[in-house]
C-alpha cells in the first residue's frame, strides 16, 4: 500500500512527524537500518522527544505500521476503483489502481508493512502482527466485491472470497519483491498485468 512521502518538518506533532519519517526510512533503508537518528533527524525532533513518544524503536515500529494501516485506509477509500457498478469490474479496478500507483522510487510505492514483515517476522512478533493487522484488514476490505461477483457470474468452483483476496495481495507483495530485487519497477507491473489475468480466468471471461 502506498502514500505520498516527503513530508514536511513542520507539518502534524512531533509523534505524527516521527511516523511520517518512518514510512519512508523504513521503506527506503529497511527496519534494522533506520535507526533513532536517522528517524530524528528526517522529522526534525530531539531524541528526547522521540523517547517521550516511543519507548523503543521497536515501539515506534508497531505504532508506524498502525499509522499506515489508519492513513492509507482513507487513501484507498476515496480511490477510483469503486466507482463501477458491476463488483467484478470493482475487483479488476482495484487491480489497475494498484498497477498505476506503481511510480517514482522504489522507496515511494512499496508498502511499509510488508517490508517490515519480511524483515522482522522472527525477531520482532509486535512488529510482525501489526503488519498482519494492515495487509489482512486491507485485504478484507476486497471480500464484499469478490463475494457479490461470485453470486453475480454464478462462480461455484473451491475458491473463497477470503482466500481471493490475502491471494491479491501475495502477487502485490510480491511484485514489490521483484521490483526491488530487480531494481525495475516494471516488474510488479508485470505483476499486476497477470494477476488481472489470473482474476478473469477465475471468472472465466476473456481479457
Amino acid at each position: 500500500m502506498s502514500r505520498p512521502t516527503l513530508h514536511s518538518p513542520e507539518r502534524g506533532s512531533a509523534r505524527t512527524r516521527l511516523l511520517e519519517a518512518a514510512q519512508d526510512i523504513v521503506r527506503a533503508k529497511g527496519f534494522a537500518a533506520t535507526t533513532v537518528d536517522d528517524l530524528c533527524r528526517a522529522a526534525d525532533v530531539t531524541k528526547g522527544a522521540f523517547f517521550h513518544h516511543f519507548a523503543s524503536k521497536d515501539a515506534l515500529g508497531v505504532a508506524a505500521a498502525d499509522f499506515w494501516a489508519e492513513t492509507t485506509t482513507g487513501f484507498f477509500e476515496a480511490a477510483p476503483y469503486h466507482d463501477p457498478v458491476d463488483p467484478l469490474d470493482r475487483v479488476l479496478a482495484y487491480v489497475a489502481f494498484r498497477k498505476a500507483i506503481i511510480a517514482g522510487d522504489l522507496a515511494e510505492f512499496t508498502c511499509l508493512v510488508g517490508t517490515m514483515a519480511q524483515e522482522v517476522y522472527t525477531s520482532a512478533p509486535d512488529i510482525r502482527d501489526a503488519c498482519g493487522r494492515s495487509i489482512f484488514g486491507h485485504a478484507a476490505t476486497l471480500e464484499a466485491d469478490i463475494a457479490d461477483a461470485r453470486q453475480e457470474r454464478g462462480i461455484t468452483d473451491d475458491w473463497t472470497p477470503e482466500s481471493l483476496a490475502r491471494h491479491m495481495q501475495a502477487v502485490i507483495q510480491g511484485g514489490f519483491v521483484l521490483a526491488k530485487a530487480g531494481d525495475n519497477p516494471e516488474l510488479a507491473r508485470e505483476s499486476m498485468d497477470h494477476l488481472d489475468r489470473y482474476i478473469r480466468h477465475l471468472f472465466h471471461i476473456g481479457g
